[in-house]
């Protein structure tokens, strides 16, 4: 008797799946980025993909929470660990340079790069609000600094938290545009030249 099976094959590694998902977002984007495209570049089938991960919105979501996880950590360290926002934030640009020119996976940052053209809404705002939340925790470094004296008292916290922020946000981009290591790591240099002694 032949019964047909539906769902995901039972060698279905769904970690590995999801770090082809990443890889799939990461390159082309949400909006370009078809169901077609994700079973085509998992080998399943989109039963199988709604099965694993439910809709594309809800893989993206995922994607998203896992790539944080792995690339988009070393912000959040080096605010946790350098002894001023500024020591941070010239060892946080270092790390994008060399995090988004990385030949082993795409370039730049998903997070940055994923919100080009999207017409979701949802989407849009969920990234949106990560972004921010990214400002949010530079301008309250920056806001302690300025407390405890290390930055001047006039220094502007919520102006530096969104210049760290487009500066991240271009270095992304040239990543994207071809810009190599060593050209990242200068813009990161000539940023720093505008940090408040």
């Amino acid at each position: 008797m032949v019964t047909g099976q539906r769902g995901r094959p039972r060698s279905f590694d769904r970690d590995a799946a999801l770090d082809t998902a990443m890889r799939v977002f990461w390159e082309r984007g949400y909006e370009a980025t078809s169901i077609s495209d994700l079973t085509r570049e998992l080998g399943i089938g989109a039963p199988s993909l709604y099965a694993a991960f439910g809709d594309k919105r809800t893989l993206f979501e995922e994607v998203v929470t896992a790539y944080g996880g792995r690339y988009g950590g070393f912000a959040a360290v080096a605010l946790a660990e350098e002894p001023t926002a500024g020591a941070a934030v010239r060892r946080l640009l270092r790390e994008a340079a060399d995090i988004y020119t990385d030949p082993n996976h795409p370039k730049g940052c998903l997070v940055s790069s994923a919100a080009i053209n999207t017409t979701s809404d949802e989407v849009a705002e969920a990234l949106r609000e990560r972004r921010n939340a990214n400002l949010a925790v530079f301008e309250s470094r920056i806001t302690a600094d300025i407390a405890t004296g290390a930055l001047p008292v006039d220094a502007d916290a919520r102006a530096l938290a969104r210049y760290v922020g487009a500066v991240l946000q271009g270095m992304s981009q040239q990543a994207r545009d071809g810009a190599g290591r060593e050209e990242l790591e200068a813009v990161a240099e000539t940023a720093m030249r505008a940090w408040p002694r």
